[in-house]
């Protein structure tokens, strides 16, 4: 069993200015996203340019932001919100929501897309593959902060939080959905591939790996168990993006039309 090592969420302050590990591991993860997409524009096939690169990031940084505040205050935070409807703009109450950042990311690509005349489809299948580095240090940043630990266990890789063996359910996701699913997408789009098929794959990889990971993690307090006994808020939300993805991926091969504006 590890030790956890209890790392302080601050990483310095200036005055009120507090540095926090979880931000940064934001910045990483929106640098990363920078560097990548960078890359990706030099194909051939790359719907944008190195000089639209920067402003792709821009919409990208308020989509998740927005979406994924809006999103957590929505579907998790319903009751402070209604409360007190500044809770929205609390953002150390609280946190951010992956779905409601990545419905934020889609609005924001279909916006961008909408400038140069592009679908969101053909946005999305570009900025699929440099979206999970981020997902994977933003995990980090909750493994760091010590939240969203997963349950009870005596597993050799568990670690132990105030006296009880836990799963790092963080790491978890860290791992599958953000470097394994970043590792299976970033090979699959090295190629031409059908036009949705890159956003298919990314749905679909990410509702079943969260899906799995949630029986591992421990449900929001207020939420609980939603049906069954094991069925979370997190895996409801997944089932949508397993189905959409796997319709998408079926009629991306079955038209066989190549990525297209």
């Amino acid at each position: 069993m590890l030790t956890y090592p209890e790392i302080d969420p601050i990483i310095f302050s200036i005055g009120f200015l507090k540095i926090r590990w979880y931000g940064l591991m934001y910045v990483i993860g929106f640098l990363f996203a920078w560097w990548l997409a960078r890359r990706r524009c030099k194909s051939a096939d790359s719907p944008i340019t190195a000089e639209q690169v920067d402003d792709l990031i821009f919409y990208g940084m308020l989509g998740v932001i927005l979406g994924g505040r809006i999103g957590y205050a929505l579907v998790y935070g319903t009751e402070q919100l209604f409360s007190d409807p500044l809770y929205l703009f609390k953002i150390t109450e609280g946190g951010m929501s992956f779905h409601g950042g990545l419905a934020g990311v889609m609005i924001a690509m279909w916006l961008y897309g909408r400038k140069l005349k592009l679908t969101m489809w053909r946005m999305t299948d570009f900025v699929a593959p440099i979206v999970p580095l981020g997902l994977g240090f933003g995990r980090i940043g909750n493994f760091i902060n010590g939240e969203l630990w997963g349950k009870p266990t005596d597993v050799p890789w568990g670690f132990m939080v105030n006296g009880q063996g836990l799963h790092a359910s963080q790491l978890y996701e860290a791992i599958l959905e953000g470097f394994v699913l970043f590792a299976i997408l970033w090979w699959y789009s090295a190629r031409p591939r059908p036009y949705m098929a890159v956003s298919g794959l990314f749905l679909l990889l990410y509702g079943v790996f969260r899906f799995i990971v949630e029986f591992y993690r421990v449900p929001d307090a207020h939420l609980n168990y939603l049906a069954l006994g094991w069925v979370t808020m997190g895996q409801i939300l997944c089932v949508p993006m397993i189905a959409a993805g796997a319709i998408m991926l079926a009629m991306a091969y079955r038209s066989g039309e190549e990525a297209k504006t």
